[in-house]
């Protein structure tokens, strides 16, 4: 046997041996470094940008690395608008797009935006803010057009969902309900927009909440908003004071709603009475109802007392008002206080029950009621009695609740004015402005919104515009910040000033806003 190769038969065993005491390294792969937070890089562009006097009918863009598109149809946007988008296309490392030039106007600019459409393949960095222009002209226009949207409703910036849209002054008023504009642009957080490089020519103007994306006013049942400017805009222009659209919703046509509206307006302020969870009786074919009652424990103060109790149905009842009564606890004595059965003017199924006393309602403060629905106290459309029942309770007391005393510049004071004090849910206090001080009490704790509407009409409250009868919504002034208020609290408000201390009903600041 050759020596060399005996040698080898006897080394393998020992590398054998030794592999099988200390271990043999795995092979593995490389575990990759830093993630990659680069975005492509654009090398190579065709035809260059900036061109003037062309009619650019396709752009190759050329990147350092494998790219993918993401939502370009939202994304890439060619300004001024065309009845036919642009067809954006890639491959590898490569995107192209094609222009239907027969389109593009003369003595135009023309500008390409990419926002984050394009990406790098692997970790999704996007080559961001891109712009690509060219020009059918000798020129490139360079005018802007700067403005804010608020909401009409609150006076404050309401920028969702919000574009901004220019059409030519040459368009009539319903263009904006027939088809896209020539100009887009979006709103930022702040409401803030701006329009750039746009032509010396004067446009109509209008902000858009435009849910289904398609830049096409869509109407009040197509649950879409709308502000205008009254008068065309021209860009450039310094002498113009600043532009401020107010986004509004128009009131949409009775005649457009439809037999079920009543049947839809039932069945939310049933759900939201907490029928569903809290009826004796949910099954389909029987008569159910709720009362909204905390009746766990009397020791506790559970109710509201600025609001009367609502006995909800599922269906039409016959309602037997003698069978209803309320009383309460006064030192060992039970007070039957005169009462109030009034049916909710927006829903025939939810009927309200309070004490009444010389036509007001009236609770009483930290007592224990019971309110007791008598046999027979309501009757199905078949006769059938519903359930009868009692509820026993405690109200609140003063310190339950919280306190506001707005102060109102002179300015508002008789002069077409109505101040409004909201939750997110109720409006708790509108009326018009007839004095300088305004001290709202029994507020239950919670978040507040307070605004001053400029009632042009004298009806108390605010109201909406009209499109295409060019009238705008009514001016509402608000508050800067909403009121946040706790138990037992005191907020000071003053209508123009920085918010003061919140105040304990001893006037011992307890902390600042």
């Amino acid at each position: 046997m050759n020596s060399r190769f005996s040698r080898l038969l006897l080394f393998i065993p020992v590398v054998t041996g030794l592999c099988f005491f200390t271990g043999c390294a795995n092979i593995t792969a490389p575990t990759g470094g830093k993630k990659d937070t680069t975005p492509p890089r654009l090398t190579a562009l065709e035809p260059q940008d900036s061109l003037l006097n062309v009619k650019t009918k396709r752009i190759e863009l050329n990147f350092d690395e494998y790219i993918t598109l993401s939502d370009a149809i939202k994304e890439v946007a060619l300004s001024p608008i065309l009845s036919i988008q642009p067809i954006v296309t890639s491959n590898n490392k490569h995107v192209v797009v094609k222009i239907v030039d027969s389109l593009l106007e003369e003595n135009t600019t023309y500008r390409l935006s990419f926002g984050n459409a394009i990406k790098d393949l692997h970790e999704g960095n996007a080559f961001a803010g891109y712009t690509y222009t060219f020009s059918t002209g000798a020129y490139f226009d360079s005018l802007e057009l700067r403005g804010s949207v608020i909401s009409a409703a609150t006076g404050l910036p309401d920028s969702t969902g919000v574009v901004v849209v220019l059409y030519s002054v040459k368009d009539n008023d319903s263009a904006v309900v027939r088809r896209k504009p020539k100009y887009v642009t979006k709103a930022n957080a702040k409401g803030e927009f701006v329009f750039k490089g746009l032509p010396g020519r004067s446009f109509r103007i209008y902000g858009l909440k435009d849910p289904n994306g398609n830049l096409i006013y869509d109407g009040a049942l197509g649950g879409e908003m709308i502000a205008f400017n009254e008068v065309p805009v021209l860009p450039g222009d310094t002498a113009m004071k600043p532009l401020r659209l107010r986004m509004f919703t128009e009131m949409a046509d009775t005649a457009a709603k439809n037999t079920d509206s009543v049947r839809k307006v039932t069945d939310s302020l049933a759900k939201e009475s907490g029928l569903k969870k809290k009826g004796r009786d949910n099954s389909k074919n029987d008569v159910s109802y709720s009362v909204n009652l905390d009746t766990t424990t009397v020791a506790k103060r559970t109710y509201d007392i600025t609001r009367p109790i609502n006995l909800s149905f599922n269906r039409p009842t016959e309602l037997n008002k003698t069978k209803i009564t309320i009383s309460y606890d006064s030192s060992g004595v039970t007070v039957t206080p005169g009462i109030s059965i009034v049916t909710d003017s927006l829903n025939p199924l939810i009927v309200h029950v309070s004490p009444e006393v010389q036509g007001r309602m009236h609770w009483r403060e930290d007592r224990v009621y019971t309110l007791r629905l008598a046999k027979g106290f309501a009757k199905d459309t078949a006769g059938k009695d519903l359930m009868p029942a009692r509820y026993t309770f405690r109200t609140w007391e003063e310190e339950d609740y919280g306190k506001i005393p707005v102060h109102l510049p002179v300015k508002y004071l008789n002069a077409h004015y109505v101040l409004m004090v909201t939750t997110d849910r109720d409006t708790v206090y509108q009326k018009p402005v007839t004095d300088t001080v305004v001290k709202l009490s029994r507020l239950r704790p919670g978040r507040y919104t307070i605004r001053v509407i400029a009632d042009k009409n004298d009806n108390g409250k605010w109201d909406t515009g009209d499109l295409f009868a060019k009238v705008q919504p009514e001016e509402v002034i608000p508050y800067p910040e909403d009121v946040k208020l706790k138990a037992g609290w005191e907020n000071i408000i003053d209508f123009e000033q920085k918010p003061k201390p919140v105040m304990s009903p001893k006037g011992k600041a307890l902390q600042g806003k």
